[in-house]
């Protein structure tokens, strides 16, 4: 079976994952049918074995000469090490043992080397950090000054992009292990213990020996993965080993015509996981070229902020509309209300470990077990709740950007932006945003419309005006222009621009006008594959602005003099025609409208025979309406709405036209 994919013209093949879950599986030899706890349990031995050789081959590399090697990309001799971490590793002669008298094959060994090896390798870049910040250690720690800031970007590698607060939070380990220690580490190796191996079984370092993956024919969406799992926790021989089918419902997000791979198996509570590898034909994207853009602008309330513009051919820039934004009031809400949640279970479970101490029969064991149970369903509760909100907002701004034709989206890039000086809660919900999550989610749905994704920096995107690039006065609301805030912002140029409007729109046309002018200076990042903006040029962010469109109305709307008296508004369209006329008395029907003024007698509700939907008379105060007398109700014509099974509901839309 080929694993390439066909690609037409003007695409290219995008390789993405899935998350899929296995629930039972089948023995081929015997037709055992595994439940979903016995598959566990087995996926859980092998998960034992690979994880445990991994932390062999971890505690015994984790150094720097021998890191320094695998992650150089060259062997002895100078010959080049393969990319495959796993065929790198044997190269180099680390191999992989497993426990004294265990059996394992060639393929779980491959397993654990490729774990091992992409951790090892992964450490090389922090190892490079650490020892730019212990070489550049500055006087006060907590406080760099501009040359000691230029030094140790110096000192990393592709250090004058990376944002301040990585170099900040190694600063503040190395600090920590200096407290508790009375001096700096030498290197990352004696900064940080050995990781810890996952219980996870990558499948794509096998091959068809161990495991393979096939697309059902009859049903597209369903895929069987086989693989061989042992049949006790300690293999002793190859006949402990079996091939178990384990049929898999693929996500929807997976196109039929989507080559898989196979998939990497974790544990997860009590279910098997697979992340599901899959490569498809997607629209090629373009760093450069781009006429119409969406710009996006991060916030705290309103979480995002959003709007296209175009580039015309004679330069000028216009914007496409008044933009919209993507509010989260309710989760960001429901956010802090678990962040404090969290931080008082952690208090109370703090208090707990102080009064047990090492005592493990202490009579508070049992309630301080409860509360890490309890930490641990609101940590899983609050994670679930960012991963939402984050493809939420991701798949808002995507579908902005489809409705608007934009050919690219331009994000800020506030990775360097730290929560200070604003106040303790203030400076907590900026600190746990989920930005990063949003950009990587922003990315992934944006690759499957061929929509290219570029950071730009941020730097005065909300302080200037759009329009004339004047500094900007910011006041709290537009109706209090000299009361100071924030949320509001004035052009000071009153006779030349005179532009005001909100602060989130108004950066995100500085956003979208300074990625259009600097698309010729978009690079893509080599470790990340993202494109970004680094810099602005003062000659180039000139021409970055707005330029005003006419106006289309054709009547001046101002408020001139006093509103002229209008016609009465028309019934309600729930209502699709007058109620019928009647003989005028008790037995009739009042037409459609508001409520006579002039009623002497009690409503027909008010009477000793009361239906089910009367409203109670309210007893607890001294207020008492006349039409509450025996029950009407506060209101003469107020009654409950009657169920949906006692009287059916006319159909409301059947009159209603196009909105546009």
């Amino acid at each position: 079976m080929s694993r390439k994919v066909p690609l037409g013209e003007g695409e290219t093949a995008r390789t993405a994952c899935a998350r899929g879950v296995l629930r039972k599986g089948v023995v081929e030899k015997t037709g055992e049918v595994l439940s979903a706890a016995v598959l566990m349990q087995r996926v859980g031995w092998a998960a034992d074995l690979v994880s445990g050789m991994v932390a062999e081959l971890l505690a015994e590399h984790w150094n720097a000469a021998d890191v320094d090697v695998l992650a150089s990309g060259e062997g002895g001799g100078g010959r080049k090490l393969p990319s495959n971490a796993w065929m790198a590793l044997r190269r180099l002669g680390w191999a992989a043992v497993p426990a004294e008298g265990v059996r394992v094959n060639d393929r779980i060994v491959r397993m654990a080397q490729e774990q091992a090896g992409r951790a090892l390798r992964s450490a090389r870049w922090r190892a490079e950090l650490t020892d730019a910040v212990l070489g550049t250690w500055p006087c006060d720690p907590g406080k760099r000054t501009p040359e000691e800031w230029d030094r140790v970007r110096e000192a990393v590698p592709g250090g004058r992009h990376l944002p301040s607060s990585v170099i900040r939070s190694r600063t503040r380990q190395v600090t920590t292990f200096a407290d508790k220690h009375g001096r700096l580490p030498v290197d990352l190796f004696e900064l940080e213990a050995p990781p810890r191996a996952a219980r996870t079984l990558l499948l794509s370092a096998c091959d068809g020996q161990q495991a393979t993956i096939e697309r059902g024919e009859d049903d597209p969406q369903r895929a069987l993965l086989r693989l061989q799992l042992p049949t006790r926790p300690d293999p002793r021989s190859y006949g402990d080993w079996t091939w178990v089918a384990c049929s898999i419902t693929l996500p929807p997000i997976i196109p039929p015509g989507a080559v898989l791979h196979l998939p990497t198996l974790r544990l997860a509570g009590t279910k098997v996981r697979a992340d599901l590898a899959y490569t498809h034909a997607v629209p090629k994207t373009s760093r450069t070229g781009h006429t119409v853009a969406l710009g996006v602008d991060w916030g705290l309330n309103t979480l995002l902020s959003a709007g296209a513009a175009r580039l015309h051919d004679d330069g000028h820039i216009t914007a496409l509309g008044h933009g919209a934004q993507f509010r989260a009031a309710g989760v960001l809400a429901k956010q802090h209300r678990l962040r404090r949640l969290s931080e008082h279970l952690h208090t109370k479970a703090g208090q707990y470990q102080r009064l047990i101490g090492a005592d493990t029969q202490h009579e508070l064991s049992g309630r301080h077990q409860v509360l890490h149970e309890e930490i641990r369903c609101v940590s899983d509760r609050r994670s679930n709740l960012n991963d939402a909100l984050a493809w939420a907002a991701a798949r808002w701004a995507v579908d902005q950007a489809i409705t608007a034709h934009a050919t690219v989206i331009y994000l800020e890039d506030l990775r360097s932006m730290e929560a200070g000086g604003m106040g303790r809660t203030h400076n907590t919900r900026m600190s746990q945003t989920v930005r990063g999550q949003i950009a990587d989610r922003i990315r992934h749905l944006a690759a499957e419309a061929g929509i290219a994704v570029v950071t730009v920096p941020p730097r005065n995107t909300s302080r200037h005006c759009p329009r004339c690039l004047t500094p900007l006065r910011h006041r709290k609301a537009p109706d209090r222009p000299t009361e100071p805030g924030w949320k509001w912002a004035l052009c000071p140029d009153r006779d030349g621009c005179g532009w005001q409007g909100d602060r989130d729109h108004g950066a995100w046309q500085r956003i979208t006008a300074r990625g259009l002018t600097h698309q010729d200076r978009t690079v893509t990042d080599r470790a990340t594959g993202s494109m970004v903006i680094r810099t602005v040029v003062n000659t180039v962010e000139t021409q970055a602005v707005i330029t005003p469109t006419a106006q289309t109305s054709r009547a001046d709307r101002s408020k001139t003099g006093p509103t002229g008296r209008k016609t009465t508004r028309p019934a309600p369209r729930r209502r699709r025609a007058p109620s019928p006329t009647g003989p005028s008395g008790p037995a009739g029907k009042r037409p459609e409208g508001r409520a006579p003024t002039g009623r002497r007698t009690l409503p027909r509700a008010a009477h000793r025979h009361q239906g089910v939907a009367t409203i109670s008379t309210p007893t607890t105060r001294r207020h008492r309406p006349r039409g509450a007398a025996l029950g009407a109700g506060f209101h003469l014509h107020a009654h409950a709405t009657p169920p949906q099974w006692a009287q059916p509901t006319p159909d409301a839309t059947s009159c209603m036209g196009s909105l546009s």
